[in-house]
């Protein structure tokens, strides 16, 4: 690896600030939409779920009643659902429902969306040097794995998932 310059530091700088604004721009898409605690609390329950409130606590860094307050909340909106473990019944699990994941597609679409119209205001050498860029970053955050929202619509597509009342 060769040794960061203060190019490079130029470079970590504006692109962390310009993920940070596109990312609160894209979030913006969504209109009326979840406090941050809850969208992050969703956010761990489809990527880690069915998870126990306790294990959500503990990755949200928050206290077990602020963790429950959040997951009731969610609950009321059809977003999650809890669940018995199967191998101990004395353990409940949260999952995200059907209307989550119909809330998140929507979300996406919106947020697609704006995107696709702010890309149709460049020329195509800039939409080019994106296209690159996007592979970069891509690149980047490959450790993070698949995306859990599309893996869970697989396996629901592949067993009787019982449906969500909306």
């Amino acid at each position: 690896m060769s040794e960061a310059t203060d190019d490079d530091d130029a470079l970590v700088a504006r692109l962390s600030l310009s993920v940070t604004r596109l990312a609160r721009i894209l979030r913006q898409q969504e209109g009326k939409g979840l406090s941050p605690a809850a969208a992050a609390a969703l956010a761990t329950i489809i990527t880690d779920g069915p998870i126990t409130l306790g294990e959500l606590a503990v990755a949200e860094q928050v206290s077990p009643s602020t963790i429950t307050r959040v997951v009731s909340g969610l609950e009321r909106r059809g977003l999650v659902e809890r669940v018995i473990d199967p191998t101990d019944r004395r353990v409940h699990r949260v999952r995200m429902t059907r209307r989550a994941r119909r809330a998140i597609e929507v979300y996406r679409s919106k947020r697609n969306a704006w995107l696709a119209e702010q890309l149709g205001l460049e020329d195509p050498a800039a939409r080019e040097r994106l296209a690159t860029a996007v592979k970069v970053m891509e690149s980047l955050t490959a450790s993070a794995g698949p995306d859990p929202v599309e893996q869970q619509a697989e396996v629901d597509a592949s067993v009787d998932v019982p449906a969500v009342v909306d």
